[in-house]
């Protein structure tokens, strides 16, 4: 029964952590947007399996960089009280990987999405 509690208690803490970086960050929510768009995008194409997972894994990838990514400017901001030059490189290089793998993640869409919309027109 200990170990239940543990449990709910940790998924409790992640969903904090996820609704706080939700209400914080105007990134995340765009991200959360698009993805909304890309899961009806493959409801309504009815993509293969590999395709679904390319897209899944793609978006996974990106959301949890973005929470590593507001994790980390948390971090600096807190260790960090006057604004050093490492500091901000810090959190340009986070955000840096966050615009990499969206990047790619939506050029993994185009390359996906692009033969269905192909046969639409």
């Amino acid at each position: 029964m200990n170990q239940l509690r543990t449990l709910i208690k940790s998924f409790s803490c992640a969903a904090r952590g996820i609704a706080t970086v939700f209400r914080e960050e105007q990134n995340f929510r765009i991200q959360l947007a698009g993805t909304f768009l890309v899961f009806m995008g493959m409801i309504y194409f009815q993509l293969k399996i590999w395709e679904r997972s390319a897209l899944m894994l793609v978006i996974i990838i990106v959301l949890v960089l973005e929470l590593i990514n507001s994790a980390m400017e948390r971090f600096v901001d807190m260790t960090s009280p006057r604004l050093h030059a490492q500091a901000m490189d810090i959190k340009d290089i986070m955000a840096g990987a966050v615009f990499i793998a969206s990047v790619g993640a939506a050029v993994v869409g185009v390359l996906i999405f692009f033969p269905y919309f192909l046969v639409m027109f």
